[in-house]
């Protein structure tokens, strides 16, 4: 399964030509593996809470109170909806901090759940010792890219001035945040770090982040044209993530590793590329890490 897309995200020319056709059965391989939990995971949480096995599987816990609605988005021009995830025990009065989750191409507000169970991971990391947040999940569309198009579609301009306002009417705490995404979203994520950043945005954890250096080599419709992806790159912004917090995790047999590694050259950052691909499994294993980087750093 590969995130709830319904078309993954085209890999670059440069890493078609790199690997080759013995790496196409490396990529299949790699995350049929991954799916079934035989290659080695990171999750430490799962470790704490002793849940042996394979690390790609949601943890066993209880979920906590999960709200969700929707509301009509001037800056998106259509209607939204949004879920909001508490750690079980924790009720909406609790004023937690919280992290925007941008969910991946062809994806929707309820992926976080539906495909990759972050209700209960997120359930496992308190647990684990994370300080308590919330997760706050909300429509960007399903092939924005996060970014302002041509058609007036703004995802960004909705997470800023009409979804934090949203959550914190709610109760959450939205003085300052954190923001996680994969695949599409995990660019999502990176760009609203650079673009907002401190001290709004203090956190960011990419998984599988879509990345490319040439327009050309980018999936049709990602961008409006030269001057939409030259506006909106992350690579040559080091400068931007220097008071961000990043966590940026792919995996090796993913079509973005290479570009992954490079932007991870540019940026200080924790994580790296480890055994996996494009697939939920490996959003899955990532995530127990992912979600105690981002409670730690805004819960310090």
């Amino acid at each position: 399964m590969i995130d709830s897309q319904k078309s993954p995200d085209r890999p670059s020319r440069r890493a078609v030509l790199i690997t080759g056709a013995a790496a196409a059965v490396g990529v299949a391989a790699g995350a049929g593996l991954v799916e079934a939990g035989v290659l080695p995971g990171r999750a430490r949480v799962h470790d704490v809470l002793g849940l042996t096995g394979d690390d790609g599987v949601v943890p066993d816990v209880p979920a906590g109170q999960v709200e969700s609605g929707s509301f009509e988005s001037a800056a998106r021009r259509t209607t939204v909806g949004w879920t909001v995830m508490y750690p079980h025990g924790y009720q909406p009065d609790a004023h937690l901090p919280v992290v925007l989750v941008l969910h991946g191409r062809g994806g929707d507000h309820s992926s976080a759940i539906n495909d990759l169970g972050a209700d209960r991971y997120l359930t496992a990391a308190v647990r684990a010792g994370t300080p308590p947040f919330a997760l706050a999940a909300v429509d960007g569309g399903a092939d924005t890219y996060w970014h302002r198009r041509a058609t007036g579609d703004d995802p960004q301009r909705m997470l800023t001035t009409e979804f934090l306002p949203l959550l914190a009417k709610l109760g959450l705490s939205t003085d300052r945040y954190g923001v996680l995404g994969w695949s599409m979203g995990g660019y999502g994520a990176l760009l609203l770090a650079a673009e907002v950043g401190p001290p709004k945005v203090i956190a960011a954890g990419a998984m599988s982040p879509a990345l490319w250096h040439e327009l050309a080599d980018s999936t049709a419709g990602a961008y409006d044209g030269p001057e939409d992806f030259g506006q909106h790159q992350v690579f040559g912004r080091a400068a931007e993530f220097e008071e961000v917090a990043l966590r940026i995790d792919c995996g090796r047999d993913d079509p973005f590793a290479e570009a992954v590694r490079d932007l991870r050259d540019e940026v200080r950052a924790e994580g790296g590329v480890q055994a996996g691909a494009h697939t939920s499994g490996y959003w899955r294993r990532m995530l127990a890490d992912q979600l105690q980087f981002l409670g730690r750093e805004i819960g310090s």
